[in-house]
């Protein structure tokens, strides 16, 4: 396995996404994250605490499963029971890889059964390419060129005690 990100890049990088994030948005007013299970919601608290510091205001966070929506739900997975508030507020999806894009197209359907934001952005630390579908992150970590024998890990303290980005090949 090849480490591509170490903890103080990781970092880096999302203090990046945080200022391009209050960029683009001239500020956080109305912005609420929403992180996409399970490493998606590490990065939205991580991005949430940075956010706050920087233009000391709150965000909200919001934790989305979105097995019930994905287009490969073959074990009848059933509908989460969360409350959200999205309506006109500049929603953030927030995941760790986005590779072919269909859990985004899921974390856009599962948002849109909550409410309608006045628009959705996406917020990825790793963007590895492949899409299948016309998906773009607003916000990146880091672009990394990767091949379909590749896979990406991302792991965060939070959940696995360290912090690292690395790639190995299938098996």
């Amino acid at each position: 396995m090849n480490q591509l990100m170490d903890e103080l890049a990781i970092n880096r990088s999302i203090k990046r996404m945080s200022h391009e994030i209050i960029e683009k948005n001239k500020g956080i007013d109305n912005i609420v994250l929403v992180g996409i299970k399970t490493r998606g919601i590490t990065l939205a608290y991580r991005l949430k605490e940075i956010l706050e510091k920087l233009e000391d205001k709150a965000v909200v966070v919001y934790d989305l499963d979105i097995s019930y929506w994905r287009d490969d739900n073959l074990e009848g997975e059933e509908k989460p029971s969360i409350e959200m508030d999205v309506n006109r507020k500049i929603c953030i999806l927030v995941d760790d890889v986005l590779f072919s894009g269909r859990t985004i197209r899921a974390a856009m359907d599962g948002v849109m059964e909550y409410g309608r934001p006045s628009s959705i952005q996406l917020a990825v630390l790793v963007d590895r390419g492949h899409r299948e579908l016309p998906i773009r992150p607003d916000y990146v970590g880091k672009n990394l060129p990767t091949s379909h024998s590749e896979r990406v890990f991302v792991k965060f303290k939070e959940n696995d005690g360290f912090d690292s980005v690395y790639i190995d090949k299938k098996e």
